[in-house]
């Protein structure tokens, strides 16, 4: 088991911790394969949640470029399989997961850790931290589904302008912008953070995982197309004990016990 992942089990949902902080937290090959073994674990062991969040002082530098750098390597390093072996699976594994994920980004979240954020389903940042799409300090784009989400979430005008310049942004901008679910005071952060995972584990998780992935079809559907997605999502929740319960306890007027089926 490597220790560049924290695991921890709470009740019915998943703390993930990336753990390298003396790197920021930056990916090498055994902390992708310990990060993506941990939501494979998490989505098999039926937890209905996942909390995402980074060891020290920063959420995740993203690529250790030491295990990039071409002037120790017999040939230019090959950064497209590093994307489709690494981070396109990972992003497409966060994305597919049937539960929410909560990306509580504590610091610096740069480059693909910056992107490895927006692939969650619901980012809460300490108002102390920082989105910095630094690919354009080495000459690269934002990969990690970064060239994907920026403009779907801020728009053309403000994603060129972070991935061109490389400035930080802050927290209570990245809100402002609509880049994040929202910014919170640090020593907040991880209280809220824990307390959203729980709410979100003791909910309706089947509804949850319709939800998401009806919001995240739509980017690619047209609108007769996802009428009838949102038809096929609401027959399927309809159908569940969850609705059931939900209609017996607003009538009963008590809170309601939901099992995520």
């Amino acid at each position: 088991m490597s220790d560049t992942i924290i695991t921890e089990r709470a009740g019915n949902w998943v703390e993930i911790t990336l753990n390298r902080p003396e790197r920021l937290n930056s990916f090498n090959e055994e902390m992708h394969r310990a990060l993506r073994s941990a939501l494979e674990e998490a989505r098999d062991s039926g937890a209905r949640a996942v909390l995402l969040t980074g060891a020290g002082r920063g959420f995740c530098a993203g690529q250790d470029l030491g295990d990039r750098n071409p002037s120790k390597m017999d040939s230019p390093p090959d950064l497209g399989h590093t994307v489709r072996t690494f981070y396109a699976p990972l992003v497409r594994l966060i994305r597919s997961l049937e539960m929410p994920v909560i990306c509580s980004v504590n610091g610096v979240a740069a480059g693909a850790g910056a992107n490895l954020a927006l692939a969650c389903d619901i980012v809460l940042a300490a108002e102390s931290a920082k989105f910095i799409q630094s690919f354009a300090k080495v000459g690269l784009i934002p990969d990690t589904g970064g060239s994907w989400h920026l403009p779907r979430l801020i728009g053309e005008a403000r994603a060129k302008g972070l991935a061109l310049t490389a400035q930080p942004l802050k927290a209570k901008q990245a809100e402002d912008w609509g880049l994040i679910w929202k910014a919170l005071p640090d020593e907040t952060l991880m209280e809220e953070a824990r307390a959203m995972a729980e709410g979100f584990a003791n909910g309706p998780t089947l509804g949850f995982a319709q939800t998401k992935a009806c919001i995240q079809a739509a980017a690619t559907a047209s609108l007769d197309a996802h009428l009838e997605t949102e038809a096929d999502a609401m027959k399927l929740c309809g159908e569940s004990a969850d609705y059931a319960e939900g209609v017996a306890s607003f009538l009963e007027k008590r809170a309601p016990e939901f099992k995520g089926r």
